[in-house]
C-alpha cells in the first residue's frame, strides 16, 4: 500500500515537472523566434497555426506569402505544416502574429545561391503579371523579364497567370531584394542539347518534313525535329518570290530537302523548292518548238528580255527577235510585267535554256503588214517612185538610141 503512495506521489511530481518545463518554454517565446506549427483554420484575410501554445497564432495574409495573395487559401490548407517566424507576442490579449514570409525568404536566399552555383533548373509558378515580366513565388519575389520567358518574343502574357516555369537564377542581390530568373536560358540549353543530336544525324540530300517557325524578309525558319533550318527566300519555291509570306505562313507543314549542314556554325540550310518536281522536268511536255505561247516579260536587259511561259521556267527573247523595226534597247517597246506572245524557237533542256522570239509570231507579222500598207508617204517620197518607175520602164532605145544608130 505504502508502495503503492510511493509511486502515484512520483508520478505526480514528474507530470508536475513536465507541465513546469513545458510552461517555462512556452513563457520564453518572443519576437524573432523561429516556430513549427498546423494550420487549423482560414479566414479570407488570415490563417490560425497551433503552434503548441496556450493560444494559437495568426498570420496575417500579407504575412503568408512574398508575393500578392487573393485569399488566404490560395497560399496555404488546413492541416498543412508551416514554418513560421514570431512577430509579436502579447500574453494579456492572447495574440500572437507569425510570419510565414520571413522563414521563407531566408531559407529561399540560401536555396537559390545553391541553385545559382549549382545552375540547378528548378520550378516555380507563376504569381502575376505585371509590366516587364512575370512575378513567381521562390519563398521571395522572384522576377522573370519578358525577355528571359520564352525563346521567341511574346507579346501578351495575360494567359501565363497560375503557369508553371521551368528556371534557372539569372542574377541574385540579397541587399537589393532582388532576384533575377529565366526560363529562356533553361530553353536554350535543351535546344543546344537537341539540336547537336539531331544536326549529328542530318545528311544532305535528306527529305525531311517541318514546320514553318517563322518568316523574316531573307526566308523562312523551319523546325524538323527540334532544330530550326533556314529556306532561304531563293529555295522557296520555283518561280521568283518578292516576299516569304506569299508561298508559306508560320504553322505550315512543309518537305524540305537538306542542302548544307554546318555542325560548328549550328546552321542547316534547306530548300523547298528542291523537294518538289522541277518546273524543267516537264518542259519537253509543256511545250515544243515553233508553237506560240503567252508569257510574262520577267527582266530586261541590254540583250534582250526574259519570259516567264510557267513558274519557274524562263525564255530569252533576243533584242533581234523583238521587233520588226530596229530598236536600241529592249525597254523601247517592253516593259517588265507585260503579258506577250511568243514563239518557241528552240528549247534546250540539258542548258535548262529556251530562245523566244516576239516578231516571229502570226501577231507580230500581221501587224507588220497592216503598217506597210498604211503607211502615207510625203510628196517628196511619191516623186521619187515615180521617177524610179519611169526609169524602169524606158527602152533600150529610149535609153541608148544615139548610140545605137551609127550601127544601122
Amino acid at each position: 500500500m505504502t508502495e503503492e503512495l510511493n509511486k502515484n506521489e512520483v508520478t505526480e511530481t514528474e507530470a508536475k515537472t513536465d507541465i513546469e518545463s513545458a510552461m517555462k518554454e512556452v513563457s520564453t517565446l518572443k519576437a524573432g523566434d523561429a516556430v513549427t506549427g498546423k494550420i487549423v483554420k482560414i479566414d479570407d484575410d488570415q490563417v490560425f497555426v497551433d503552434i503548441g501554445y496556450k493560444y494559437d497564432g495568426i498570420i496575417p495574409i500579407r504575412e503568408l506569402s512574398s508575393v500578392k495573395v487573393g485569399a488566404a487559401e490560395d497560399a496555404v490548407k488546413v492541416d498543412q505544416t508551416v514554418e513560421a517566424k514570431i512577430i509579436s507576442v502579447d500574453d494579456e490579449k492572447e495574440q500572437l502574429i507569425l510570419s510565414k514570409r520571413a522563414i521563407d525568404g531566408e531559407n529561399a536566399w540560401e536555396q537559390l545561391e545553391e541553385k545559382l552555383n549549382n545552375n540547378e533548373i528548378f520550378e516555380a509558378t507563376v504569381a502575376d503579371v505585371v509590366k516587364g515580366g512575370l512575378v513567381v513565388d521562390v519563398g521571395i519575389r522572384g522576377f522573370v523579364p519578358a525577355s528571359m520567358v520564352e525563346l521567341h518574343f511574346v507579346e501578351d502574357f495575360s494567359d501565363y497567370q497560375g503557369r508553371t516555369l521551368r528556371l534557372k537564377v539569372k542574377e541574385l542581390d540579397k541587399e537589393a531584394n532582388k532576384v533575377i530568373l529565366s526560363q529562356k536560358d533553361v530553353l536554350q540549353a535543351e535546344q543546344e542539347e537537341t539540336k547537336k543530336e539531331v544536326m549529328g544525324k542530318l545528311e544532305v540530300g535528306q527529305e525531311l518534313e517541318g514546320t514553318v517557325q517563322r518568316l523574316t524578309k531573307f526566308g523562312a525558319f523551319v523546325d524538323i525535329g527540334g532544330v530550326d533550318g533556314l529556306v532561304h527566300i531563293s529555295e522557296l519555291s520555283w518561280k521568283h518570290v518578292k516576299e516569304p509570306s506569299e508561298v508559306v505562313k508560320e504553322g505550315d507543314k512543309v518537305n524540305v530537302k537538306v542542302l548544307k549542314v554546318e555542325q560548328e556554325a549550328g546552321k542547316i540550310s534547306l530548300s523547298m523548292k528542291q523537294a518538289q518536281p522541277g518546273p524543267w522536268e516537264s518542259v519537253t511536255e509543256d511545250f515544243s518548238e515553233g508553237t506560240e505561247v503567252e508569257g510574262t516579260v520577267k527582266r530586261i536587259a541590254d540583250f534582250g528580255a526574259f519570259v516567264e511561259l510557267k513558274d519557274g521556267v524562263e525564255g530569252l527573247v533576243h533584242i533581234s527577235q523583238i521587233a520588226n523595226k530596229h530598236i536600241s534597247t529592249p525597254h523601247e517597246v517592253l516593259t517588265v510585267g507585260n503579258k506577250v506572245n511568243v514563239k518557241i524557237l528552240e528549247i534546250n533542256t540539258d542548258a535548262k535554256r529556251i530562245s523566244l522570239s516576239i516578231k516571229e509570231t502570226a501577231e507580230a507579222k500581221a501587224q507588220n503588214t497592216e503598217v506597210n500598207e498604211n503607211v502615207e508617204l510625203t510628196k517628196e517620197e511619191k516623186k521619187l517612185i515615180e521617177e524610179n518607175n519611169q526609169g524602169l520602164t524606158m527602152t533600150l532605145g529610149e535609153r541608148f538610141g544615139d548610140k545605137l544608130s551609127k550601127f544601122k
